[in-house]
């Protein structure tokens, strides 16, 4: 382990072969900081801007380490995105230690946030911020503690792909996204592909999803579709398809749970630009995975998005659309019942 001593605290760089990086697809290492991203940060030229700039928000990207400090600080950059993603609005990072949530602590403006640690020995994960530009710079932990690389248990591999929803910027902390929330229940290994305002069924994102190891795989498509008019009635049934059917080809056998879009009662009756209201965007999202069952995919399950936030939750929606984090864990707990019976004894 390479490490500098500064006073009484070890500096531990991000970058340090000490820490391992949880969650995410790709990370960019540089001397300075490091990053989670959520796509392939070597081939992001392949992907649109708007869903990079998504992408490189750490949402369910845990730094995890065996030490047994009594303390934990970190230092990171955060950028400001402008309307994107403000400095001033970054997520909180959470502590877990040995599986089990703890505290959360605020990032400051200049990129600080630590925590008190039990004693003893104890795993730590620190779930990092899933909302804003946020890069690693170095974590800092008593001076005469010891920082191992811990063994970590196998765990079932959990990809969910979505918009904001998925995403989930309005979660009080990114241990409380609904991601997060099943994989816990779960005991399932996360990688969140939530991306705010990006789920567009990008051709290159089901390809990247295809070639990722994956026990389970639960999408949530159609929210994007409609506010921003991706598809018409014509071409979003065969983007389904399309999505669907390149995940499979990497993931035979493997359950992939499609959730339609959860209730947002403006945009029900309402067409988009592309001329399909709400309520047939989630029609088409049914009629995909019937297809694909009728022609042989007993392993792609319908989730109706009203069975899992409906006119009764509406309440929970804070806008009208983003769920607030009581509707992030009804969310939760709506979908991990269905998920743990598809997942192997």
């Amino acid at each position: 382990m390479s490490t500098t001593e500064s006073g009484l605290t070890r500096r531990i760089r991000a970058s340090d072969d000490v820490l391992t990086w949880e969650g995410a697809v790709e990370v960019e290492h540089t001397p300075e900081w490091s990053r989670g991203w959520r796509l392939q940060h070597s081939r992001r030229e392949l992907f649109p801007e708007d869903l990079r700039l998504r992408a490189l928000m750490p949402a369910g990207v845990r730094v995890v380490f065996g030490t047994d400090a009594l303390a934990v600080h970190g230092r990171a950059v955060v950028t400001d995105l402008g309307d994107v993603a403000p400095a001033d609005e970054v997520s909180p990072v959470d502590l877990v230690v040995d599986g089990h949530y703890v505290s959360s602590s605020p990032v400051t403006p200049e990129g600080a946030f630590g925590f008190d640690l039990p004693a003893g020995e104890k795993t730590v994960e620190l779930w990092l911020p899933q909302f804003g530009d946020f890069r690693l710079s170095t974590l800092e932990i008593d001076d005469d503690a010891r920082v191992w690389r811990p063994d970590l248990p196998q765990r079932p591999k959990l990809i969910t792909y979505g918009s904001s929803i998925s995403h989930c910027r309005a979660a009080a902390s990114p241990t409380r996204t609904w991601p997060a929330l099943v994989a816990r229940e779960l005991e399932m290994d996360l990688t969140c592909l939530g991306y705010g305002g990006q789920c567009h069924l990008d051709p290159m994102v089901g390809r990247m999803i295809r070639d990722m190891p994956a026990d389970l795989i639960i999408t949530c498509l159609g929210i994007n579709v409609h506010n921003r008019g991706t598809f018409n009635e014509r071409s979003f049934l065969p983007a389904v398809l399309g999505l669907l059917s390149t995940i499979r080809d990497g993931h035979p056998g493997v359950p992939i749970v499609v959730i339609s879009p959860i209730v947002s009662p403006s945009r029900e009756d309402v067409p988009s630009e592309a001329g399909m209201s709400l309520a047939q965007v989630r029609s088409f999202v049914s009629e995909g995975v019937r297809l694909l069952r009728e022609h042989g995919d007993d392993d792609v399950h319908l989730l109706d998005g009203l069975d899992v936030l409906g006119l009764e939750q509406a309440h929970m929606l804070g806008d009208g659309l983003h769920p607030n984090t009581a509707g992030y864990a009804h969310m939760a707990s709506s979908i991990a019942p269905v998920v743990r019976k598809l997942l192997p004894a």
